[in-house]
């Protein structure tokens, strides 16, 4: 039996600037922070040839074929596993439309399991590659690059994106103390809307030759947040965050609505120095960046909306469990 532990994920700045048709020519650079909330992968042996598959339905099949699972199915492929397992997911957050990167901790989760299954160790950096490969290149998902590699690296990740289709990740080693002060500023609120973010990140593609100057934007503001966290300036997420947002607004219709603009202007008005929804947008979790003075204000005035407790998680997907027996034999 093998189980992996995945962190989710919190974009701060840079969001839309990963998406392949911007990078290659353009560069982009995103800025985010893996945070204490988990996707679990549990990977067993099993007796018979059959795969099980367990999720929020339940699959059993014969052949990896006809999975309707594609991220399991096409990491099946990836690893050359056949049959004869059973695999579940487990998260700590309902991976429907919640802007944490579920999705893509799931794929890395589950990559890891299943290598560790047939005995191989990977790299982090392998780990995103591959993930990125089954979610963008075998699945078509209209996504980005950082949620995967945010799922392998953990930490406060500040990764550059292209030219062409390289990619660099630095893992910033901010002193404990400036650490804890960018934990105790980043409050996460739950909006209560579900939405698909693949609509979404259809049409921020489809709009991407006319949202240059807005994607270039966000790739330079999350520059300046890394470049003011190295001078120790805590302010400088949520000033960048703050200005982000307009930026983001206009990738596509879909990225906010009513309830989430007044959501956005309560926390600024009691004292946040940025908010935003996190992910694609139009719904998911509110991110508030709030200095701890103002935080009792925020929480008052977004009483409407449920508060996730977080922290910032340093290390990316692990395995916690790695129990290997012939037991049939």
């Amino acid at each position: 039996m093998i189980i992996t532990q995945t962190p989710l994920r919190v974009g701060l700045v840079g969001g839309g600037t990963d998406l392949p048709d911007f990078y290659r020519e353009h560069g982009g650079r995103v800025l985010n922070a893996a945070i204490d909330k988990y996707v679990y992968v549990v990977v067993k042996q099993r007796f018979d040839d059959e795969i099980y598959v367990n999720y929020s339905a339940k699959e059993i099949v014969s052949r990896v074929e006809d999975l309707q699972h594609e991220l399991v199915r096409e990491a099946l492929h990836m690893t050359g596993i056949r049959g004869g397992l059973e695999i579940t997911t487990l998260a700590d957050i309902p991976s429907a439309g919640s802007g944490l990167g579920s999705s893509s901790a799931v794929t890395v989760g589950l990559l890891h399991a299943l290598f560790a299954y047939q005995g191989r160790q990977v790299t982090a950096e392998e780990l995103a590659d591959r993930a990125c490969a089954i979610e963008i290149d075998r699945c078509r998902k209209p996504i980005g690059k950082q949620d995967q590699y945010a799922a392998a690296y953990g930490g406060i990740c500040d990764l550059h994106f292209g030219p062409g289709d390289r990619v660099l990740v630095e893992q910033l080693a901010l002193t404990p103390s400036l650490r804890r002060q960018v934990q105790g500023e980043l409050l996460l609120f739950y909006t209560g809307i579900t939405r698909k973010a693949d609509s979404i990140l259809g049409e921020q593609r489809a709009n991407i030759s006319d949202k240059i100057t807005q994607l270039i934007q966000l790739r330079d503001l999350a520059g300046e947040a890394v470049a003011g966290l190295h001078e120790g300036d805590i302010d400088a997420i949520g000033v960048a965050v703050n200005k982000s947002w307009t930026a983001k607004r206009e990738l596509a219709s879909g990225v906010s609505n009513s309830q989430i603009d007044e959501a956005v202007e309560a926390a600024l008005a009691a004292g946040a120095t940025g908010a935003k929804v996190t992910g694609a947008g139009g719904g998911g979790f509110l991110l508030v960046v709030c200095p701890l003075e103002n935080q009792r204000s925020v929480r008052e005035r977004l009483s409407h909306m449920r508060e996730l407790p977080i922290k910032i998680e340093p290390y990316g997907s692990r395995v916690v469990l790695n129990v290997h027996r012939d037991i049939w034999s």
